[in-house]
C-alpha cells in the first residue's frame, strides 16, 4: 500500500511548502510538492477506496525529515552498554516517539570485552531490525579520552589504545560509525588513521588538547568535534602564554564539523547562537547524548557503572558538579532550537537530519526529496511529535 501525507507545512531542503504533499511507495519518497498540484482530493484518515493508497491528512501540522541522532546512550531504562538486542529495541522505540528515525547508539569507557559485547548487540539489531528508529551502527565514546575532561566517564577505564585493540576495532569497522577520542592521548593518531581510512568518523571529544594537538589530529583523520563545550578544553595559560583549546580550534578550522546537545541545559540559547555564527548551520549537528533515563521519571540511574541523578530535565553527577548526559529526545531539541534560539524550520531540518546524513554518508536519508527513504517526523503546532514514520512505516503515532 502506498502512503500519502497531505496538507502539512512541509519542509524540503529548499523551501517550506505551506500545504504540502508527499507520496511514499515501498518505503521511498516518490513525490513531494504542493498539495494543489498533486491531485490529492479528499481528506481524513480513511484509506482511499480500493485500499491501494492510505491518505493521512495533517493540515495544521509540520512535516519534516526524520531526525538522525549521531550519539545516544539510552532511553526507556535501557542503555547501549546493556549489550542486548532488547535494550536497543527499547531505545529505538523511545526515541522514535521523540521523532528520531535513525540513530547511532553510543558506548562509554569500559573494558574492551564489554565494549565489544555492545558492538555485537548493535550488529544483531542492524541484522534483525528494530521496531522504532533504525540502528545505523555504533559510536564508541572512549575509552581513549582525557582524564582531565572525562565528565561522567569512569577514570579507571580510561586508557591508551593498544595495537591489539585497534585491530579488533578494524575488524568491526563496518559497524563502527564514529569514535570519540582525545588526540593528545598517545596512540590515538594511529587509531585515527586506521579507522578514518575505513570510513569511520573520527571525532575529538573529552579532550584537553591544545590547538596544536588539534592541528595534528586533522592530519591524522579527525574531522569532527563531539558535543562542543562539553568535555572540551578552552584557552589555558602555561607560564603566562595562552594556548587555545578544542573549542577555539573548532571555530578556527573549517575542516571540523561539530555537534551540540541542544536541550537548553548543556548549552544556553546564546551559546548555540555563537556556535552557529562561527560555524554556520551547515557544519552543526544536533545530538541528544541521552542516557537511559530519557522517557523516564526523575531519580537515580546508571551511566555505565556510574550512578547519576536525573533532576530538572537533565542528568547530573552525584555531587552535581557536572552534567552526565541529557534525558531529552531529538524532538525536544528541535523545540528548543525553534522556540528559544529562533531558528527557521529549514535550519532545524539541516541540523537534525540533513547534516547528520551527510556526515555519515547516508545518501538515502536526511531530506524530504524524491528517491530518499521515507523517514518523516510530523510535529503538532506546539512542536511536539505527532507521528514518526521510519522507511514508510509508522513507528510512533496514530497509525502505529
Amino acid at each position: 500500500m502506498a502512503l500519502e501525507i497531505i496538507g502539512g507545512k512541509t519542509v524540503t531542503p529548499y523551501r517550506v511548502i505551506e500545504e504540502g504533499y508527499i507520496r511514499v511507495e515501498e518505503g521511498e519518497i516518490t513525490a513531494v510538492g504542493p498539495l494543489s498540484t498533486a491531485g490529492g482530493e479528499g481528506r481524513g484518515l480513511e484509506a482511499v477506496e480500493g485500499g491501494a493508497t492510505e491518505r493521512v491528512d495533517v493540515h495544521g501540522k509540520i512535516v519534516m525529515p526524520g531526525f538522525i541522532d549521531l550519539h545516544v546512550h539510552g532511553g526507556g531504562g535501557a542503555d547501549t552498554m546493556d549489550a542486548t538486542y532488547d535494550a536497543l529495541n527499547t531505545m529505538s522505540l523511545v526515541h522514535a516517539a521523540g521523532g528520531t528515525t535513525a540513530m547511532v547508539p553510543a558506548t562509554v569507557s569500559a573494558p574492551m570485552e564489554r565494549v565489544m559485547r555492545s558492538v555485537e548487540a548493535v550488529e544483531e539489531a542492524m541484522r534483525r531490525g528494530v521496531r522504532g528508529a533504525r540502528v545505523l551502527g555504533i559510536h564508541l565514546e572512549g575509552p581513549y579520552i582525557s582524564r582531565a575532561q572525562r565528565g561522567a566517564q569512569e577514570e579507571e577505564y580510561i586508557r591508551e589504545p593498544t595495537r591489539e585493540e585497534v585491530q579488533e576495532l578494524v575488524a568491526h569497522a563496518a559497524t563502527i560509525k564514529a569514535i570519540t577520542a582525545a588526540p593528545e592521548v598517545p596512540g590515538v593518531f594511529g587509531l585515527a588513521r586506521e579507522m578514518s581510512s575505513r570510513g569511520v568518523l573520527m571525532s575529538i571529544g573529552h579532550s584537553d588538547a591544545t590547538v596544536y594537538d588539534v592541528e595534528k589530529a586533522l592530519e591524522a583523520g579527525f574531522t569532527h568535534v563531539t558535543h562542543l563545550y562539553s568535555g572540551c578544553s578552552t584557552v589555558k595559560r602555561v607560564n603566562a602564554f595562552r594556548y587555545p583549546g578544542v573549542i577555539e580550534a573548532a571555530y578556527l578550522f573549517d575542516g571540523l564539523s561539530v555537534d551540540i546537545i541542544a536541550d537548553g541545559k548543556h548549552l544556553p540559547p546564546y551559546l548555540i547562537k555563537l556556535i552557529l555564527k562561527n560555524k554556520g548551520v551547515g557544519s552543526v549537528n544536533v545530538i541528544t547524548d541521552a542516557m537511559r533515563a530519557a522517557g523516564m521519571p526523575p531519580g537515580k540511574y546508571k551511566l555505565g557503572d556510574q550512578e547519576v541523578i536525573v533532576d530538572q530535565g537533565v542528568a547530573w553527577l552525584p555531587d552535581r558538579s557536572a552534567f552526565a548526559g541529557s534525558v531529552s529526545t531529538m524532538g525536544e531539541m528541535a523545540k528548543v532550537l525553534i522556540r528559544d534560539v529562533g531558528l527557521s524550520l529549514t535550519e532545524v531540518a539541516a541540523m537534525t537530519s540533513t547534516n547528520p546524513a551527510k556526515l555519515l554518508g547516508l545518501k538515502g536519508k536526511g531530506a524530504l526529496a524524491v528517491g530518499k527513504d521515507a523517514d518523516v517526523v510530523i510535529l503538532n503546532d506546539d512542536f511536539s511529535v505527532y507521528a514518526t514514520i521510519v522507511e514508510g512505516k509508522f513507528a510512533y503515532g496514530p497509525r502505529k
